[in-house]
């Protein structure tokens, strides 16, 4: 964005200051200005000079012989532009001036001497215009600089419009004006503004058809516009901000949009009756002012005249109602539209613009009505005898709420660590525009309208508000007394930061991170598909599917990295989601996913270490033993018969896993993969259970190992209730040794530890325990292997 110095003085008196530090303050105050130019420093000795004489070049078609009154003398010029005529008043430099940086020099163009040039305003560098040389006001006095008439002179700085994201009254140059006013101690000048003199009872005709998506209509109505042009001063200005001039109309709007930061539109008014905004409940296409035909979605706000498309809101008007040279009637636009859907529908039209950049970052829309009292003041300036035909007809959908911040000296000093008298705290706040009353060394201070749409909320935006013109240069540099405490964690981080050093330090796996939606592409490649469930918008496509388990996202991580390493683990505690609950809301749950990959081990070995990994787990968070249920699959992955239920106190926490033969050829055919998922929330709500400190004995404990042949459908578990219901006193410990499954036979070894704190045991009473355990197994079914 392009600042005008002489456009800001308009606003804030600046003599006396140097323009450069000004500039730099602003800097570290407020936005980054990435450069600064210094307009009609190349333009010298360039006067007010009448053509007393036109004759035609007897050796050209197209030059003129001239001779040029510049107040001192009369010049001999030759010009070749098609507008030189006797009696006309332009700008004329003389021999030794300069324009645009380039010295003139007397020289002799097909025979004939010419001593000076008469210019055009591009050649001055102060419009694009070069269709003829500058035709100036008949009044002027020969000889006048032309730097003494028109506003050529001047400062410009570009800022950064990435630091101005958050700053939607930066967008103009009234709010750039109230920056430079706080910086030098001053109140910025009240904008100089006209109420609609019309006292009849015309109205504009303007319906809001989707409020969620307009804030502010506010619409005129003003005929008998003569004028066609607008001043060379509202031109330069326009120029040197990076706006070409087009008529006095669309060169008005611009003006405003460039010194309040509202963009405005004006509609050929033959050809508005009633105003509509609202979307279209259809594609179509439609011409805008760039002569360019788009495609018009049903998510794009619209501007219509009754049910006629007459401009896409906030970007720009369609070609159908622009304003020409014959418009002596205009329907003003000055409106405030859902910055969000602005953006949206410049980036899908491919058509961003100087109104859409502004818009998008949410204006206030207390700024439309006075854009539009600016517009009429400025147009009755240039046109005194413009007729205001109607009320103006102002449709206030949305109001932002009035902010007051409550705030103390105690905690500016405390923030900023200096100390700022509270008279410079309020004075510089009312100088922002905050209205500030204080009580001793408490304030209260009003957030602007400008300020409150994104900008400014809580006490801490005051102080940025202080400081930020109190200097940040002005601290004092001092090391400050700080006390260093460790950072506050919770119980749920305590225990996964456990969960997680136990699988990097003792399973040597591998932390990942993944998206929470599903990559249908990479699970194509499995032969799977994104299950149905919630999506995130904006997504019609499978590209926006959420996963319903961590392994639609691991799958295809193991599947990519099968051919690094022939053994591997991943891990990661994230969110998925099961539909939506009853209050609308994703039924979100917090996972840790692992998924064991291994060309080295059978599958029936990973899956015992990955029931070992669970054991651990519990036992290091909760003491407590895990439990397993064979379960019903519930994703097409998961193998039909070991998919099991990991329980603790009787309650799921999970799912264990092989995969699915199908599913495990995609990846690699002679390796195995194992799959966990633990619901976090499940497992953290299960109470630890207190761990109690024994004594070792020091008398021995004598092992007993058991080969058992075990029919099919008996589990672990209903062996174990075969020496539990006993209630040995003897028994220490029963742990699992070896699994044998093959050719229909099915054995497991356990190893039975005896032992007592008092005394050793003999021989008969380890035997005579064994045989009762043997005895409630073959109860079951359950024989001794011989």
């Amino acid at each position: 964005m392009f600042v005008s110095m002489n456009w800001i003085k308009d606003f804030v008196d600046l003599d006396g200051w140097d323009l450069d530090q000004l500039i730099h303050r602003f800097t570290l105050s407020t936005a980054e200005v990435e450069g600064i130019e210094y307009k009609g420093k190349d333009v010298k000795d360039v006067v007010v000079g009448e053509i007393l004489s036109c004759e035609d070049h007897p050796d050209s078609d197209h030059l003129h012989l001239l001779k040029v009154d510049a107040g001192d003398e009369v010049y001999d010029v030759v010009c070749g532009a098609p507008n030189a005529r006797a009696g006309l008043k332009t700008a004329f430099c003389k021999v030794g001036g300069e324009v645009c940086g380039i010295k003139i020099k007397a020289s002799k163009i097909r025979g004939y001497k010419s001593f000076g040039m008469c210019c055009s305003a591009k050649e001055l560098g102060i419009s694009e215009t070069h269709d003829g040389i500058m035709e100036l006001d008949a009044d002027l006095k020969n000889g006048t600089d032309l730097k003494e008439i028109f506003p050529i002179d001047d400062v410009v700085f570009e800022v950064d419009n990435k630091s101005l994201t958050n700053r939607p009254d930066l967008w103009g140059h009234y709010g750039m004006a109230r920056e430079f006013a706080a910086l030098t101690n001053q109140h910025v000048k009240p904008l100089d503004v006209m109420e609609n003199p019309y006292t009849g009872d015309a109205t504009v005709a303007v319906e809001v058809a989707n409020k969620d998506l307009v804030f502010r209509y506010t619409s005129m109505r003003i005929e008998n516009v003569t004028k066609k042009v607008s001043s060379m001063e509202m031109q330069i200005r326009l120029f040197y901000c990076g706006t070409r001039a087009i008529n006095l109309l669309a060169d008005l709007t611009n003006y405003i949009m460039l010194e309040l930061g509202q963009p405005m539109h004006a509609f050929d008014g033959n050809k508005i009756e009633k105003i509509v905004v609202d979307t279209p409940k259809e594609s179509f296409q439609f011409k805008t002012l760039d002569d360019v035909e788009r495609e018009i979605t049903p998510d794009t706000l619209m501007i219509y005249d009754n049910e006629t498309p007459v401009a896409v809101a906030g970007i720009m008007g369609g070609l159908d109602s622009e304003i020409v040279d014959g418009t002596t009637s205009v329907v003003l636009e000055s409106a405030n539209f859902d910055g969000v859907s602005v953006r949206k529908s410049a980036s899908r039209l491919a058509l961003r613009t100087d109104a859409s950049a502004r818009y998008e970052k949410t204006l206030d829309p207390e700024m439309t009505m006075l854009a539009v009292k600016r517009f009429i003041k400025l147009l009755k300036d240039v046109d005194p005898e413009c007729e205001c035909a109607s009320k103006i007809t102002d449709v206030y959908v949305k109001k932002y709420p009035e902010l007051k911040v409550e705030f103390d000296k105690k905690f500016v000093d405390r923030y900023t660590g200096i100390d700022i008298p509270c008279e410079r705290i309020k004075l510089t706040l009312e100088q922002l525009g905050f209205k500030t009353t204080q009580d001793g060394e408490n304030f209260v201070s009003e957030v602007p309208s400008w300020r409150g749409t994104k900008d400014v909320s809580m006490r801490a935006d005051i102080i940025e508000e202080i400081t930020r013109i109190y200097g940040y240069d002005n601290f004092e540099i001092k090391t400050t007394l700080s006390p260093l405490l460790p950072a506050k964690t919770t119980e749920r981080r305590k225990e996964e930061n456990l969960i997680k050093d136990l699988l990097v330090k003792a399973y040597a796996m591998n932390e990942v991170n993944t998206r929470l939606w599903c990559d249908p592409d990479a699970l194509r490649n499995l032969g799977l598909a994104p299950e149905e469930n919630v999506r995130l918008l904006g997504h019609a496509d499978d590209n926006g599917i959420l996963r319903t388990s961590m392994m639609q996202s691991f799958l295809p991580l193991v599947y990519n990295n099968r051919n690094y390493k022939p053994s591997f683990g991943m891990f990661e505690i994230a969110r998925t989601v099961l539909g939506v609950r009853e209050d609308e809301t994703a039924d979100e749950h917090r996972m840790l996913g692992i998924a064991m990959y291994s060309k080295e081990e059978s599958e029936k070995k990973l899956y015992i270490k990955a029931v070992q990994l669970l054991n651990t787990i519990v036992s290091q968070l909760k003491h407590k033993k895990v439990a397993y249920e064979k379960t019903e699959v519930r994703h097409e992955w998961q193998h039909p018969k070991n998919t099991t239920k990991i329980l603790v106190d009787g309650k799921e926490i999970g799912i264990l896993n092989t995969l699915h033969p199908k599913t495990l050829a995609h990846i690699a055919k002679n390796a195995a993969v194992v799959c966990i998922e633990i619901d976090m929330d499940a497992l953290l709500a299960i109470p630890a259970m207190d761990l109690e400190f024994n004594e070792p004995s020091k008398y021995p404990t004598i092992e007993y190992d058991l080969s058992l042949l075990i029919p099919e459908g008996v589990r672990f578990d209903t062996i174990s209730e075969c020496w539990k219901k006993l209630e040995l006193e003897i028994l220490r410990e029963v742990s699992v040794i070896d699994i044998y499954d093959a050719a229909g036979v099915k054995s497991v070894t356990i190893r039975l530890s005896f032992g007592l704190d008092t005394r050793t045991l003999t021989s008969e009473e380890v035997q005579a325990a064994v045989d009762a355990i043997l005895k409630n197994m073959n109860e079951i079914g359950v024989n001794l292997k011989l």
